[in-house]
């Protein structure tokens, strides 16, 4: 098992590692900030780390801060408090968890309880019946496929993560 975890650290390294590659090449016209970003700097990372902690309020779940996006990838840096937030299940999309600091509980599989659909086309739900606990802390990855519900069901403290949400993997 820790085996994989680490081929998915290579994997995410490297797609993030490749998106900077491409932020270097002389470009003829500079996307749109919204469309497409393609690098982010270490110094801006700890920024956005800060401005996260700043626009946290209390019973806010978690402050999310786009990093990277070049459709159909987007990454975010997601500070979540020990408020718990709703569950979750991304129809289309798998999303890879990078832990930077903190622990947490999440757990994933199982079945959403009061599922809602979101604009964005995916479901919440208030928390998740069944499903596989498991320990999350900094350094740890994983990632949950997509139609899979995942929830922090307990924050110890704080946490700050990077989510990499890509096409899913699962035959249509």
């Amino acid at each position: 098992m820790r085996i994989a975890y680490r081929v998915l650290a290579v994997a995410m390294a490297a797609i993030l590692g490749t998106a900077s590659t491409f932020a270097q090449a002389p470009a003829k016209r500079a996307p749109s900030p919204l469309l497409t970003r393609l690098f982010t700097s270490s110094q801006e990372v700890a920024a956005l780390i800060d401005k996260a902690k700043r626009d946290a309020r209390p019973g806010q779940a978690a402050v999310l801060e786009p990093l990277l996006h070049l459709a159909p990838y987007t990454a975010n840096l997601e500070y979540r408090t020990a408020t718990v937030g709703p569950a979750a299940v991304h129809l289309h999309e798998d999303e890879f968890f990078y832990m930077l600091e903190g622990s947490a509980t999440v757990i994933t599989g199982g079945k959403l309880v009061h599922p809602k659909q979101t604009n964005a086309g995916n479901l919440t739900g208030d928390s998740i019946e069944g499903g596989k606990a498991m320990q999350v802390s900094k350094g740890d990855v994983f990632v949950v496929p997509e139609n899979t519900p995942h929830w922090f069901s307990k924050v110890d403290g704080h946490v700050i993560d990077i989510s990499l949400h890509v096409p899913g993997s699962r035959p249509q």
